[in-house]
C-alpha cells in the first residue's frame, strides 16, 4: 500500500475543522498535506484560503499532474460546487477526504461524485 494512503487511512474518523492541521481536526487541505508529508513531502502547507475558490495550482507547484488513472496514493482534485473545490486521496478501495457535511475524515468506496477536475502525485 502506498505510504500516502496508507496516511489517508489513519486519518479516518478524524473530526473536521476548517484549516485544520492535526490531531484536533482536519480539513481537506490539512488531510492531504498530512498524508503527503508522511510520504515524504516537505513543501508549505497552504493556509488562509476562503471556503470557495482557492489557488489550484499550487498542486502543479508541489506535485506531478497524472494523465489517466488514480493510484492508491494520488491526489484528487474535485469540484464540488460552483467555484467550490475539494480535496481528497485515493485509496485502493475508494478515497479518504475531510467530509465538512459528516464532521470528520472519511474514506468512500469506488471513485468520488462529484467532477474530477485533476489528479497528481508526488515524485518518485
Amino acid at each position: 500500500m502506498s505510504v500516502v494512503a496508507a496516511a489517508a487511512l489513519r486519518a479516518v474518523g478524524t473530526r473536521f475543522r476548517l484549516h485544520g492541521r492535526g490531531a484536533d481536526g482536519l480539513d481537506c487541505v490539512g488531510l492531504v498535506a498530512a498524508a503527503l508529508q508522511a510520504g515524504g513531502h516537505r513543501g508549505a502547507v497552504p493556509t488562509g484560503y476562503a471556503l470557495r475558490g482557492g489557488d489550484v495550482a499550487m498542486l502543479d507547484r508541489m506535485l506531478v499532474q497524472v494523465v489517466g488513472g488514480a493510484e492508491a496514493g494520488d491526489v484528487l482534485l474535485m469540484a464540488v460546487g460552483p467555484g467550490q473545490f475539494h480535496l481528497g486521496i485515493r485509496t485502493a478501495g475508494g478515497f479518504v477526504h475531510a467530509d465538512a457535511g459528516l464532521r470528520r475524515v472519511v474514506e468512500r468506496p469506488g471513485m468520488p461524485p462529484w467532477p474530477l477536475i485533476g489528479v497528481w502525485r508526488m515524485e518518485t
